[in-house]
């Protein structure tokens, strides 16, 4: 059996009935199930409809998000994170050269990298190395004053935890950020790269091993080997082409508002829904949301 999810951004909710019914029978679907009014509903049937990608493009003019998974075991005992775009609106490196003075500089590079065009160990030491001497209290500064959390993710994260989940965060950013991100949200650990400091200010390196694609799929190796749950046990969430080792691995892995070279090489893509419809998709109803 297939499960079908549709959703859409929670704070426009303009998921229709006339659609879901039509998709339904369409499709020869069972009864709709509505897991928040106007937001999101679900409706269960017995293969993998053939059009299911036209459909999807179809949706994706509308603002609606669709999602064709199997039914079995799609509620999940892990949450593996990406923190940049991802948990948190930002790149964090990106803010930190926004303060240096080398925003558009260090955002192309971010960007090409996310995408899969560069890569990811020598564009993280780049930017890095255009971070020389600047004072680590910008740090903290940026973190007040730029950071900002992706919508959903303490429900996310706390909702899944409720129900017996773990929570990890394993980030190619800096453990300056996914410490404090972490303990906001709620994530039981956090796995990221340090930025190295000498008399106060950042050396312009970063520490050593870089973590980077091959490191998220050894988190998840790791991680799960301690929970001794599987890796189809997961569900694990990122945007930009270092996530997808991690993404292929998982049990569900989802790319969230990601970038196109990511998005086609996963089956289950979120463009217009917050963290929430990561809950969503497994089954959980928003009056079922830990808030």
């Amino acid at each position: 059996m297939f499960t079908v999810t549709l959703l859409t951004n929670p704070t426009e909710r303009t998921l229709d009935l006339a659609l879901v019914d039509s998709l339904r029978n369409a499709w020869g679907g069972g009864d709709a199930i509505w897991l928040a009014i106007d937001e999101a509903a679900e409706f269960a049937m017995p293969q993998m409809p053939d059009n299911r990608w036209d459909v999807w493009a179809d949706l994706q003019k509308n603002g609606v998000d669709l999602i064709v998974q199997p039914t079995e075991n799609r509620q999940k005992k892990m949450l593996l994170a990406d923190m940049d775009s991802t948990m948190i609106r930002q790149e964090c490196i990106d803010e930190l050269a926004a303060e240096a003075g080398v925003g558009p500089r260090v955002a192309d590079i971010t960007a090409r990298a996310m995408n899969g065009e560069l890569d990811f160990n020598e564009a993280l030491t780049e930017r890095v190395g255009l971070l020389k001497g600047l004072p680590e209290s910008v740090i903290e500064k940026v973190l007040d004053e730029r950071i900002t959390l992706m919508p959903g993710g303490y429900e996310l994260v706390s909702t899944m935890k409720a129900n017996g989940g773990y929570a990890a965060l394993v980030s190619g950013g800096f453990t300056a950020f996914t410490t404090r991100i972490a303990d906001t949200l709620g994530f039981d650990e956090n796995r990221a790269n340090t930025l190295l400091v000498e008399d106060g200010k950042l050396t312009g390196a970063p520490g050593l091993p870089i973590l980077g694609k091959a490191a998220k799929v050894t988190a998840l190796e790791e991680i799960t080997a301690k929970l001794n749950i599987s890796e189809a046990d997961v569900l694990a969430v990122g945007d930009g082409a270092n996530d997808l080792g991690m993404l292929n691995r998982a049990g569900t892995g989802v790319a969230l508002h990601a970038k196109p070279s990511v998005q086609k090489e996963c089956s289950v893509r979120v463009n217009h829904g917050d963290l929430t419809a990561l809950l969503f998709i497994q089954g959980y109803a928003r009056d079922q949301f830990v808030t």
